[in-house]
């Protein structure tokens, strides 16, 4: 069973999306790699009816990209070209705000597979939230919609055999390990869930899919998710304390509700810094990929 988000249908009654919201998932593809520079843009009738809306929102979503540089040789009756990088705006993402990782996560992954080749790569506590986020575009293709070439997603999470910084007891320990299991269950869990759908697109689809999960020797204290090497979207877990239910029992710990962090995007083209962090973002986890994880299975307790 796929996990997935609710989202508003592309192809609902006429008028139910605004121009703003055509213009930012057109804008999510051109950034995503999804349409290319120099590409040609669909017909305003094409994108009219894909988005279910009249032309005059799409003329609106093209005049609010054409002034963000994004699209070029936009005349009238002929469809507009997406910039080239050099073209455009250096300071266009200053509008993208910082969304709880439930929010901005799933439409950037919807987003990057768009993209004929999707490549996520992902750091985290649990994989919760990219088990979330990438229920929509899967749910998408099993319904005849777009579907890519190749999917391939890389995982970094923590160790089973390391000792947690978090989540912990207030106390300081963990009697019988109850947290460090409750924590090692749902980390199995969820990263099982994620094979498991990205790998049924083999056989449903045929797709090229690999899935692969990696071990970390420590406790990350942030999450990170790359996607198609052009988007890096990075969160800190700020920890809390509060009281959780394990069995029976009561038990105050500190923890981070990751699926509430703040993701910050930065994306390639977007001027010197972000394109900086991306670029160093992906090479942090080439490192550790390649270097102090280990193979991980997800395995019971």
């Amino acid at each position: 069973m796929v996990v997935s988000t609710e989202h508003a249908p592309v192809d609902g009654g006429r008028g139910r999306r605004s121009h703003r919201e055509v213009a930012d998932a057109l804008r999510d593809r051109i950034r995503s790699g999804a349409l290319r520079p120099g590409q040609r843009m669909p017909t305003q009738a094409e994108l009219a009816d894909e988005f279910g809306v009249e032309r005059g929102a799409v003329r609106e979503a093209l005049r609010i990209l054409h002034h963000e540089h994004l699209l070029s040789d936009a005349s009238k009756g002929s469809p507009a070209t997406v910039a080239e990088a050099t073209e455009r705006a250096p300071a266009c993402v200053g509008s993208v705000r910082p969304q709880p990782t439930t929010v901005g996560l799933a439409p950037r992954v919807a987003a990057a597979f768009e993209a004929p080749r999707v490549k996520i790569d992902a750091l985290c506590l649990t994989s919760v939230s990219l088990t979330m986020a990438i229920g929509e575009p899967l749910r998408r293709i099993h319904a005849g919609g777009h579907k890519p070439a190749k999917v391939d997603v890389r995982v970094l999470l923590p160790s089973r055999d390391i000792v947690l910084a978090f989540p912990t007891p207030v106390d300081g320990g963990d009697e019988g390990g109850r947290v460090h299991r409750r924590w090692l269950d749902q980390r199995n869990a969820q990263g099982q869930v994620l094979r498991h759908n990205l790998l049924a697109l083999r056989a449903s689809h045929g797709l090229d899919v690999s899935v692969r999960f990696r071990a970390l020797p420590f406790t990350p204290p942030v999450k990170l998710y790359l996607l198609n090497g052009a988007e890096a979207l990075f969160a800190y877990y700020t920890l809390s304390k509060r009281d959780e239910e394990i069995g029976q029992e009561s038990l105050e710990m500190y923890d981070a509700q990751g699926t509430q962090s703040m993701l910050f995007p930065f994306r390639r083209g977007d001027g010197l810094r972000d394109t900086t962090f991306v670029d160093q973002a992906q090479l942090w986890f080439d490192a550790l990929w390649d270097t102090i994880s280990r193979d991980l299975e997800l395995a019971a307790c």
